[in-house]
């Protein structure tokens, strides 16, 4: 048997969940659902939308089938003269080296190291990839062969056709600091 303290604390503590629960309740609740089961049931007409005029068109003929499509890349060697043979023209037959894909721009020299009386040089590509160089290497995209690593840059010669002839013009990539 309960104290009668006990007992009223639990009486009391069920007079207020039934004060909670009567409070939640809505009295306009009912008028709601009928209002609703209304619009269910006739929902009315449906809003009409007022479209804007469509301008008239008037169609053209494609006459350019037989150009190049802007949306496909130019063929570099198709398109561009190439000046006659002579001593500075590069090796066509030299199998490229992965460095002459990027633009000089695009490289960054990361350092440079010698190894015995060797110098090399760290360049870094685009993707980040870090690729040790030697003199006598190409890379970016005018023929660039290295002739030099000092310790703080790499000079390199790029053959490059100005004015419809092959000339010769020296580069430098330096560290930066």
């Amino acid at each position: 048997m309960m104290p009668a303290s006990g007992q009223r604390l639990c009486w009391l503590a069920v007079a207020v969940a039934c004060v909670l629960i009567t409070g939640c309740s809505d009295p306009r609740l009912a008028q709601l659902d009928r209002q609703l089961a209304e619009l269910r049931n006739a929902p009315g007409p449906a809003p009409t939308l007022e479209l804007p005029d469509i301008p008239q068109q008037d169609a053209v003929d494609y006459t350019s089938m037989d150009s190049r499509s802007p949306f496909m890349p130019r063929e570099a060697d198709a398109e561009r003269e190439l000046p006659q043979a002579s001593p500075l023209m590069p090796e066509v037959d030299r199998p490229r080296e992965p460095l002459e894909a990027f633009d000089l721009s695009e490289l960054e020299l990361v350092g440079t190291l010698t190894v015995g009386s060797e110098p090399s040089a760290l360049i870094k590509e685009p993707g980040g990839q870090v690729h040790r160089l030697r003199i006598g290497n190409y890379l970016g995209l005018n023929h660039g062969r290295i002739v030099g690593i000092t310790s703080s840059s790499v000079l390199l010669v790029e053959r490059v056709v100005e004015r419809g002839e092959w000339v010769e013009r020296n580069r430098q990539l330096t560290l930066d600091t």
